[in-house]
């Protein structure tokens, strides 16, 4: 996770990110150190669960406003592979820094192998990380939604890489604009998936979808857009040092789910949730957005 320094609004990634407002009267400043506040705040919450967090402290300079969501621009594999990312904004592509890298090999993990995908952001090429890519490790599958930051030959490739297979779809709002992330719309645990299959209109997708989820073990959780809206898409499955499994959410998405959604989900897993209001609100993400989750061999 990186602790962020300047934190703010972002007038390129508002361009195709329909989860960013601007309501509020906060002024810039106050939004930015209530940022900081919610980051600590979430991750003393993991720790307290048992969760090891490796936190890199975001650089004051160059400004990066979105720093606090690195997950779009590096992913670490369980072979030990590292990937960074093509990014559509180009102040996220400042975010790239290997001294976060050198973060999680000072915290003991090992990186033996690197690819590079961001040159392909010269030919407006994008995939961002596991902002438009939900993997499921365990079956080697690799799904995502299409938008402006997802491409599907560009997944294609790192699938060929990795040697994954893609699930390609699309998922658009109430408005009928793509959604721009699949994590907003997706979150795969272990034996269960939450997902907003309103927003997948074409019916052979939902219905090839709904097939993948049953052939791999999956619950399906349905939730509505209004509740994608309030982040409960946006959700991300860690494990923590007494190897229990616990899904981690923002206070928004754990409040717009029902009684029984919330039951059904405790059945497979422990829950957690943190206020992060200012950050969703502004940054246009919530909870998995913030977590880069680290499969490296110790």
């Amino acid at each position: 996770m990186v602790r962020p320094s300047n934190f703010a609004f972002n007038e390129e990634t508002a361009e195709n990110n329909a989860f960013q407002s601007r309501d509020g009267n906060m002024a810039p400043e106050d939004i930015k150190s209530n940022a900081v506040l919610e980051f600590d705040g979430f991750v003393e919450k993991l720790r307290m669960a048992g969760v090891h967090v490796v936190v890199a402290q975001d650089s004051a300079m160059p400004v990066k406003p979105d720093a606090v969501f690195p997950n779009n621009w590096v992913t670490f594999h369980q072979e030990g592979t590292l990937i960074t990312y093509p990014m559509f904004a180009p102040t996220r592509r400042l975010e790239r820094d290997n001294a976060v890298i050198d973060q999680i090999v000072k915290a003991g993990f090992k990186v033996q192998k690197r690819l590079h995908f961001e040159e392909s952001e010269v030919e407006g090429r994008f995939l961002e990380g596991t902002g438009s890519i939900i993997f499921d490790h365990q079956h080697r599958l690799a799904y995502a939604c299409l938008s402006p930051r997802t491409e599907a030959e560009l997944l294609e490739e790192l699938c060929r890489a990795i040697g994954y297979r893609k699930v390609v779809f699309h998922s658009t709002d109430a408005s009928g604009k793509d959604v721009y992330h699949t994590n907003v719309m997706m979150a795969l645990g272990e034996t269960f998936v939450v997902i907003c299959l309103d927003s997948v209109r074409d019916t052979a997708e939902r219905t090839m979808l709904e097939n993948l989820f049953r052939e791999t073990g999956k619950e399906i959780v349905l939730i509505t857009l209004d509740q994608m809206n309030a982040f409960a898409g946006n959700m991300l499955q860690v494990r923590n040092t007494d190897d229990e499994t616990i899904l981690v959410m923002s206070s928004t998405a754990y409040h717009a789910l029902t009684p029984e959604q919330i039951d059904t989900l405790k059945k497979h897993t422990r829950l957690l949730y943190a206020d992060l209001h200012t950050i969703e609100t502004y940054g246009g993400g919530s909870a998995r957005c913030m977590m880069a989750e680290v499969f490296l061999p110790v």
